[in-house]
């Protein structure tokens, strides 16, 4: 077989894998949407946690059932645009795939589907129904998309300008919490803030890869050892001349910013290299400067 067709397989079967896990993450986004976000009466973050909002609204106040997609659609439109234009356009169609997705399952669900669920405790609700949320998003980060909304406005920001939009898509969430606690109860604001700290613990702890981490790696091969984190990586590093006080030897210390699911994989390698190298790794709270990020497309 020719490095072509190889490289062409290869490339398909990524794309196999990828559609299969959004379409996994959305029909768990759409379980979690029927089940627990229903029975707790809770109100999700972002877009999604709108879109609830919105249906409550209508439904408290008008008596009218409004269906879930139309409204997660319309408001997922200009954002997916504006991401489309300055993200990438495989990126964004592939997270505009998984708000189609969503939508349409949550609406078309079959009751009997859903019904073997049936909680009365909206703290069970919140704490499970955010795990299931975290579960789902990640699956779709995997798959190189996102759940769409205020991620689309983050990610935009963030390429655009370089500027951290978490603050602001918080504070955002905040007065939707604050509106659902005046409208309706503040029992569902206090749970709902339950599910979304859930949502966001989950992903801090079992998604790694927008994260950073610092390594620190003492050896005495430090062109090799660099020469494999760039390869490997296509991240930098920096070189200290240092002495190891105990044996009195020159060494040199290599400074490097990864991401945290590149660890592991570097430590292995490097100690092919160098098995006498030591390595500290430190996580990295906050970076400035330039840093390798790998295109969404």
């Amino acid at each position: 077989m020719s490095e072509t067709l190889r490289t062409e397989k290869h490339s398909s079967q990524r794309e196999v894998k990828r559609l299969l896990l959004i379409a996994l993450g959305s029909a768990l986004m759409a379980v979690n949407l029927n089940t627990f976000v229903r029975a707790g009466n809770l109100i999700p973050a972002g877009f999604t946690g709108l879109t609830v909002l919105v249906q409550e609204v209508f439904m408290r106040f008008g008596g009218v059932s409004v269906p879930f997609s139309p409204v997660l659609f319309a408001i997922n439109a200009i954002p997916a645009i504006i991401c489309f234009r300055v993200v990438g356009k495989k990126f964004t169609l592939r997270s505009v795939l998984v708000v189609i997705l969503t939508g349409l399952m949550t609406d078309f669900m079959p009751e009997m589907f859903i019904s073997f669920i049936k909680l009365y405790d909206p703290l069970l609700s919140a704490v499970f129904g955010g795990i299931l949320t975290a579960l789902a998003c990640i699956l779709c980060l995997n798959a190189d998309a996102t759940a769409g909304g205020t991620d689309f406005i983050a990610i935009t920001i963030s390429e655009k300008y370089n500027k951290n939009a978490w603050n602001t898509i918080f504070a955002g969430n905040c007065v939707m919490l604050v509106i659902a606690g005046v409208l309706f109860s503040l029992e569902v604001a206090l749970y709902s803030i339950i599910f979304q700290f859930v949502v966001t613990a989950g992903l801090n702890s079992l998604y790694k890869a927008y994260q950073q981490q610092t390594m620190l790696i003492v050896t005495n091969c430090p062109q090799e050892v660099y020469h494999f984190i760039q390869e490997k990586t296509h991240h930098a590093a920096t070189s200290l001349s240092g002495t190891g006080l105990y044996g009195k030897t020159e060494r040199t210390v290599l400074y490097s910013v990864v991401y945290a699911n590149e660890v592991t994989p570097l430590i292995q390698g490097i100690r092919t290299i160098d098995s006498n190298a030591f390595i500290n790794v430190i996580k990295t709270e906050q970076l400035n400067g330039k840093f390798f990020r790998a295109p969404k497309d």
